[in-house]
């Protein structure tokens, strides 16, 4: 374990260049005085590592120096390879670069390693596309990766989740995927929002570029933006029952996410089997299952199984006089 801590240790200090033993012990999770004591085993061993103490000081190595790879375990040489997702890497046109990087970096791995990353590659495929969804367009995407990268404003036009359109001056900060949906993350009005960028319908870089704030943090931010999404979609519960033909119908119509549902529900005597789907409203409800016709039956709520039969009369009604 120390040998694997002092990689890690020498990592560190060469990825961030000074640190603290505070920092660094918080980091591999061990305490300061340990952190000196590696720090003497590196500098034994002949790497040029000194610490400087007093408000301003830290451990670091000597600006010149740099280690190779021939450090990595094999899990961490599995872990560099598994984690690389080709359909997001197109959409931002990193493919080739990507391509090129894993090539250089299996010629710098040392040769016991190499193998590894074969079988990575023959064993474990990270496909984000959602099950009978069809691709987003997303012709800006491009135009606000350059945003978030140079930190430019962003002019767009927008068509909000009520159908309703805006115009927006937006500071890009990151972009997420999210399976293979992409979400700009954006400041606007001392805020934070989240924006689906296929809905963005025309957009430009502002000549003017904007300040990061140091307080923003991406992952917790979507982390806490997932929750409150989640929770605000999942106002109205639905208990439906689905037929064996309804099966993928119910699939396509609500995402893979349903799958796990549908497969961990008991199977009646009829093939049928029931779940429960949360859903924004009883209108939202009504108009997605509509779709589906009689290959669904809902069961709960009441006020929603009234709602459907009064707009199936009046379906029946319209069709009646053709």
């Amino acid at each position: 374990m120390r040998a694997d801590r002092l990689i890690s240790l020498l990592m560190l200090l060469q990825t961030h260049g000074q640190m603290t033993a505070q920092d660094l012990a918080d980091r591999l999770e061990v305490s300061p005085r340990t952190i000196y004591r590696d720090l003497d085993a590196l500098s034994a061993s002949g790497v040029p590592v000194y610490a400087e103490r007093g408000p301003q000081g830290g451990c670091s190595l000597l600006e010149s120096y740099r280690t190779n790879l021939t450090g990595l375990t094999d899990k961490e040489v599995r872990a560099l390879f598994m984690f690389t997702v080709p359909g997001l890497l197109a959409d931002l046109g990193a493919d080739k670069a990507s391509q090129a990087a894993m090539l250089k970096l299996t010629a710098a791995l040392p040769a016991p390693f190499r193998p590894d990353v074969d079988k990575v590659r023959e064993r474990i495929l990270l496909d984000t596309a959602v099950w009978f969804q069809s691709e987003e367009p997303t012709p800006y995407l491009a135009l606000v990766q350059e945003a978030v990268w140079t930190d430019r404003r962003l002019r767009m036009t927008y068509r909000r989740g009520d159908g309703q359109w805006v115009k927006r001056l937006v500071d890009p900060y990151a972009l997420v995927a999210k399976a293979n949906v992409w979400y700009m993350v954006a400041g606007m009005y001392h805020d934070f929002y989240t924006f689906r960028i296929s809905r963005i319908q025309e957009a430009e870089l502002s000549d003017s570029v904007f300040e990061r704030p140091s307080t923003f943090n991406l992952p917790d931010y979507w982390r806490e933006w997932c929750a409150r999404f989640e929770k605000d979609m999942a106002r109205y519960e639905v208990t439906l029952r689905v037929s064996p033909g309804g099966v993928p119908l119910v699939v396509q119509a609500f995402g893979e996410g349903v799958v796990a549902l549908l497969t961990a529900a008991p199977i009646g005597d009829d093939g049928w089997v029931e779940i429960d789907l949360p859903f924004a409203s009883r209108e939202d409800a009504c108009r997605r299952l509509l779709g589906l016709g009689t290959a669904v039956h809902v069961t709960a709520p009441a006020d929603l199984r009234q709602h459907l039969h009064t707009i199936a009369l009046e379906v029946a009604a319209a069709y009646k006089t053709l």
